[in-house]
């Protein structure tokens, strides 16, 4: 689904996928992931619809911070607190216990994120941004960005054409399903392998990378744009201007501080500040659905009112 703020520049696109994955990874405050987790799944739901975002979020973001939250306090001892002691006689502490979940938190809105990127920056928008200043890097990493969905669609297509001739990986034994399983495997890889020489061939034959080659684009930086850009510019400037100034401090080791709570003023400013930055494109969607409604009534109070409807 192509929402509100997929219209704007690239260039706002691509610095707001910044801002936020920048925030989430290198900002551990409890505070700044829950807001960015929060936004990062309403917004994944405005793009690929709640249901498909609630899978995504069982299937992969939901083990991947069990996992993760279980793993870090059995490798990492450091705290003062302890709360016991493994089979091996480490301890236990509350400390890496918090930071487990921290980290948690912080890989799945990662992910979260990086699945609204996909949905957003398309390959056209990122070889605009790049293609002239690293022609080749930038075509590697919009293959590589796109091979993702192209990558589950394949696999649906070949796993349904190998159903039907007998070879499904979810029937048999474990040992025909594991045989089975590698074929489709190895058929993706080949079909990937072979989409990337054409690609890269079809490229270096339309003149891709040359010196003096032009491109056709439909991006252009108007007023809307600018003013998005300003208001991007407050928000997150803001944001970082607390978290400079320690309002966002947290630390794990070896007591856990975590600053700004209870809530201040300047701590208010920092939260407030970044939940709107990541809540831009999401009230963008709402406000111009919400014009879009109003402009449906008024046409049919025209027409209610005896005035006749363009008829194509």
């Amino acid at each position: 689904m192509k929402d509100t703020f997929s219209t704007y520049h690239p260039l706002l696109n691509l610095l707001y996928f910044i801002g936020t994955i920048g925030v989430t990874v290198f900002v551990t405050h409890p505070v700044l992931l829950g807001i960015s987790f929060v936004t990062a799944i309403i917004y994944s739901g405005v793009l690929r619809g709640f249901v498909k975002t609630l899978k995504f979020n069982l299937i992969f973001a939901l083990p991947t911070m069990i996992i993760v939250a279980l793993i870090n306090p059995m490798f990492n001892h450091y705290g003062v607190t302890t709360l016991g002691y493994l089979s091996n006689g480490n301890p236990f502490t509350l400390e890496s216990c918090v930071y487990g979940l921290v980290m948690a938190m912080m890989l799945a809105c990662t992910l979260i994120w990086f699945a609204c990127y996909t949905e957003v920056m398309t390959s056209d928008k990122f070889i605009y941004l790049f293609g002239k200043v690293i022609p080749s890097l930038s075509l590697v990493l919009s293959m590589c960005l796109r091979f993702v969905p192209m990558f589950v669609r394949q696999l649906n297509v070949i796993s349904d054409g190998q159903k039907c001739v007998g070879r499904s990986a979810s029937n048999g034994s474990v040992i025909k399903r594991a045989k089975h399983g590698i074929t489709i495997f190895s058929i993706l890889i080949t079909w990937a392998l072979e989409n990337a020489i054409e690609t890269a061939d079809s490229m270096k034959c339309r003149g891709y990378g040359e010196k003096g080659r032009t491109a056709f684009s439909l991006y252009y930086f108007d007023r809307r744009d600018l003013a998005c850009l300003l208001f991007m510019i407050a928000t997150y400037g803001m944001t970082i201007w607390g978290a400079v100034q320690g309002y966002a401090y947290s630390s794990y080791n070896p007591i856990i501080i975590v600053e700004g709570l209870p809530l201040t003023l300047g701590s208010f400013l920092v939260f407030a500040s970044y939940a709107l930055f990541c809540l831009m494109p999401t009230m963008m969607e709402l406000y111009d659905r919400e014009m879009w409604k109003m402009r449906r009534k008024n046409i049919e109070k025209s027409a209610a009112g005896g005035f006749r409807l363009w008829e194509v």
